[in-house]
Formats: C-alpha cells, structure tokens, sequence
C-alpha cells in the first residue's frame, strides 16, 4: 500500500472514476448510443480491425451479446463486417470511414477542460500524469479481467447451491 497519500485519497480516487464513468454515459447519450456501443466504437477507433471474438473478449460481452451490439452499429452505419481475404469463413469488424458521429465535438468540452487542467501543471509533472496514464490503463483492464473472473466464479458457485 502506499503510504503518502492524503487522508481521504479513496474517496477522491472514487470521485474521479465517477467523473470519467459519467463522462463516457453522457457522450454515449449525446451520440445517440448505449454506453456499450460507445466504448466498442473506441475499442475498434484504437485498435483497428477486430474479430467479433476479440471484441466480446474487450467489451466482455457473451458471443450472442456482441453480434447484437454488431449488428446495431452496423445498422447505424457506424461498422462493417469485412471478410478475410483468403479465409471467407473469418470476419473482422471494422469502423466505416466517416462513420457518421462527430467525436469531435461530443468529446470537445472534456478535451477543453482537461486542457486547462494540464495547463496549470509543469511540462515535468505532465509528464508524469502521462506515464501515470499509460500504466494505469492496462491495470485497469487487467482489474476488469479479474472482476469478471470472479464474477463468473461466484455465479458459478451460486448455481450449485
């Protein structure tokens, strides 16, 4: 554990997660969007083409939920089903060009603010929140992971009883 935090850090740990969960419903709703379908748009945005395998891995959703959550942002028109060039039976999932969402400026206010906050830091403690981001990220999906290991264990364990 660490030992030099403020008092009250879990408490103002909690606050900022709600204000980035909050943050990712409400661009959801602007765009139209269940917070689901938002987050694999991002999921495909950085990391390209995906097999609806490796998409229900990341959004860990059940096979049968992510070809809903597909078909949805495929009638929208915001993805597409691509076959593989020499394997016709493997589909990746791609986003379309243009996929007709501004991101842009459902997501400029945020941008804006945070701007202004990293402003009042120093190029050094930027720095820093930046490394901060760069390592929390894959612990937080590795903690993700986790919960959902457990989760399905406890269910598991619930249904035998």
């Amino acid at each position: 554990m660490v030992d030099n935090l403020p008092p009250d850090a879990h408490e103002i740990y909690r606050r900022y997660l709600d204000a980035i969960a909050a943050h990712g419903q409400t661009a959801a709703e602007a765009a139209g969007l269940h917070t689901t379908d938002w987050y694999a748009l991002s999921l495909l945005g950085l990391a390209g083409p995906l097999s609806p395998g490796e998409l229900a891995r990341r959004t860990g959703l059940t096979t049968g939920a992510t070809t809903r959550l597909i078909d949805r942002l495929e009638g929208a028109g915001h993805v597409r089903r691509t076959r593989h060039c020499t394997d016709r039976r493997r589909v990746t999932v791609e986003l379309v060009p243009d996929f007709g969402l501004d991101v842009d400026t459902i997501v400029n206010p945020a941008r804006r603010l945070l701007g202004d906050v990293l402003a009042s830091y120093s190029r050094d403690e930027v720095a820093v929140l930046f490394d901060y981001f760069t390592r929390a990220a894959p612990a937080f999906m590795e903690a993700s992971t986790e919960i959902r290991r457990q989760a399905a264990a406890h269910r598991r364990h619930a249904g035998r009883a």
